[in-house]
């Protein structure tokens, strides 16, 4: 699994259970790709294509639901949340209905199709839906899972998957029913991130290391509903907290964290980092896009040191 995609490694597996369960049903918005190609000329019964009409692919997914079938729709990220969030909200959260809506390209992975490609907003909206539940991909391995977790949901449900091929944190049999783990323990600082900037935040902390300072890496994968005391419990054993995320602060992962530390009187000092507020109308790749927010290694370390002192 280790050269498959976050998207090739959720629909591959979703492909081998879609072959034993004629119930499970895939609906596009025009995607392409070599998974969904498989799926499409072995399993044409069970997909639908709605063409580029994402509004109304969140229809056509919530009847097939609430005709007892297992569901899915997938789009690119912002086109499947942004475009379609009164449907979403309407359709399936209003009415619990158990849909798995499915975006690729979190964060800013389709670098320079622009800002409207660019999804840095989708964690703050998606969380604030009743009944929601959002998940956010580490590696091929959790991606894998996650297809299978969501075949069994009674709820509506959201899973982020990066476009970028990112290095497998987990092994094959690893278990996320918790929604956060813990990777590493630390007594100075512990940095809580999300999606790709899990392998940032391992990073940074051998570079930490360095400096005679020990960090913590909690990997919070299920953004709603949170695992409060897991979390709290985790994030206790350091000093101080640190989030790490790719996308835009407001109403983002940390927030959810800041919240939840808050509301459980864990009042630890806290810095989350994060896109700056705005929207990146340069190009010059992904790599380079996070050096100018921030988010490459020498800067998060840095600010990190900084802040500790």
């Amino acid at each position: 699994m280790k050269d498959l995609s976050q998207r090739d490694a959720f629909f591959g597996k979703l492909y081998e259970i879609a072959r034993r369960d004629r119930d499970v049903i895939l609906v596009s918005a025009d995607m392409g790709a070599p998974s969904l190609d498989k799926f499409r000329a072995d399993l044409s019964a069970q997909y639908v294509n709605v063409g580029i009409a994402e509004q109304n692919m969140v229809t056509v997914a919530s009847g097939l639901a609430l005709g007892g079938k297992t569901v899915f729709m997938y789009a690119i990220m912002p086109f499947v949340t942004l475009r379609c969030y009164e449907m979403i909200k309407v359709e399936l959260c209003l009415m619990n209905i158990a849909v798995t809506a499915v975006g690729v390209g979190s964060g800013i992975s389709y670098d320079d199709s622009g800002p409207t490609h660019h999804s840095t907003e989708d964690i703050a909206i998606m969380r604030a839906l009743p009944n929601m539940t959002v998940l956010n991909t580490t590696d091929s391995v959790m991606a894998a899972r996650f297809a299978e977790m969501t075949c069994h949901i009674s709820s509506p449900h959201y899973v982020r998957l990066d476009r970028e091929k990112l290095p497998n944190i987990y092994k094959a049999g690893a278990d996320f029913s918790t929604g956060v783990t813990e990777l590493k323990t630390g007594r100075d600082v512990c940095i809580v991130a999300t999606g790709n900037m899990v392998q940032r935040a391992l990073e940074v902390a051998a570079e930490l290391a360095k400096q005679n300072i020990t960090a913590g890496v909690i990997d919070l994968y299920r953004i709603k509903p949170i695992n409060t005391e897991l979390l709290v419990k985790s994030v206790s054993r350091s000093g101080r907290v640190v989030t790490l995320e790719e996308n835009l602060l407001n109403g983002g992962m940390g927030s959810a964290v800041a919240e939840v530390l808050a509301d459980n009187g864990k009042l630890l000092p806290l810095k989350r980092i994060g896109l700056p507020d705005g929207y990146f109308f340069t190009y010059g790749g992904r790599k380079t896009m996070q050096s100018r927010s921030g988010l490459d290694l020498k800067s998060v370390t840095d600010l990190i040191i900084k802040w500790l002192k």
